[in-house]
Order: structure tokens, then C-alpha cells, then sequence
């Protein structure tokens, strides 16, 4: 077969030989080192990748426990405001800041808030179960 292919292509032509046939009595084969380190390297550039995916991965989970620890410590500061509110209104009825009429509108007002929210949740649930459907 290689001395076929050799002839079809005309490798003898040009020479001062003509090729009658081509005789191969031993054939080593040697390792390719070359594509063994491209391997090599490949698999080199596929465990850094990998590492500095988990590393990324890593920090995102930090950050979102930091995040979450945030939120948790903004909260506690929003009670501790809200608690602080009471006291603040006792004092200015004390003072005479406010009197009983302002503190009875600003309950209304709080009161009106209130069932405002909660009309919205509900109207806001039945929406969310009628998209569901």
C-alpha cells in the first residue's frame, strides 16, 4: 500500500531512480512528548481554573453570610429604634411638646397605616395565588 501510494503520487518523478518498491523492516514507535506535555498543560490549566472556581465560590458564599449578618444587624437596630419611640412620645406628652389630641391623630394615622398593610398583603397573596394558577 505505501509503495502504491508513493507511485500514484509521482514522488519518483524528477529523480534519476524509478522506485519499484518500498520495503519497511522495522517500525518503532516512539512516544509523541510533545502531545504528552500539551497534556500535561492542559490538565496544569485545568486544575488552576478549577481553583480559582472554588476560590470564587468560596467568596461568594462569604460575602452572602456577610450580607446576611447585615441584614440581621440593621434589623436589631430598627427594633431598638422603634422601641425608643414609646419613650420618646411619653416624654413629649410630659413635656407638653404634644398634647392628647396630636397623640390620638398620630394613632389614627398609625392605625390607618396598619390596615392599609394589611389590605395590601392580602391583595398582594391573591395576586400571587392567581399567577400561580
Amino acid at each position: 500500500m505505501i509503495s502504491q501510494t508513493v507511485l500514484t503520487k509521482g514522488l519518483d518523478a524528477g529523480t534519476a531512480f524509478e522506485i519499484l518498491s518500498i520495503d519497511i523492516a522495522d517500525v518503532d514507535i516512539g512516544k509523541n512528548i510533545g502531545a504528552h506535555l500539551q497534556i500535561e498543560q492542559a490538565e496544569a490549566d485545568k486544575n488552576i481554573a478549577q481553583a480559582k472556581a472554588e476560590e470564587r465560590r468560596a467568596m461568594a458564599v462569604a460575602n452572602e453570610q456577610e450580607m446576611i449578618a447585615r441584614v440581621q444587624e440593621m434589623r436589631a437596630k430598627v427594633v431598638e429604634a422603634e422601641a425608643e419611640v414609646p419613650l420618646a412620645m411619653a416624654e413629649a406628652l410630659r413635656s407638653g411638646n404634644i398634647g392628647v389630641m396630636d397623640y390620638m391623630n398620630f394613632k389614627n394615622i398609625d392605625a390607618d397605616t396598619d390596615m392599609r398593610n394589611s389590605i395590601g398583603k392580602v391583595t398582594g397573596d391573591n395576586q400571587d395565588s392567581n399567577r400561580d394558577e
